[in-house]
């Protein structure tokens, strides 16, 4: 069977709606957490490596 893992958000710790595979590759892909946070990430091997950290969302104000 193949090795199926969550992608945690690298800031909280929390679960995504991702999974990845031990045969997946990803490149500079835009993670988002249920708390709002976006990260840039790269995935081989299931390795996950951060590329950038994104602030949170900011509200507009009329």
């Amino acid at each position: 069977m193949e090795d199926v893992n969550w992608i945690l958000c690298p800031i909280y710790k929390d679960k995504t709606r991702n999974k990845i595979r031990s045969d997946t590759e990803l490149k500079n892909f835009p993670l988002y957490c249920p708390k709002k946070q976006e990260s840039l990430i790269s995935v081989h091997d299931l390795e996950i490596t951060i590329i950038k950290k994104e602030p949170d969302a900011k509200t507009q104000s009329h």
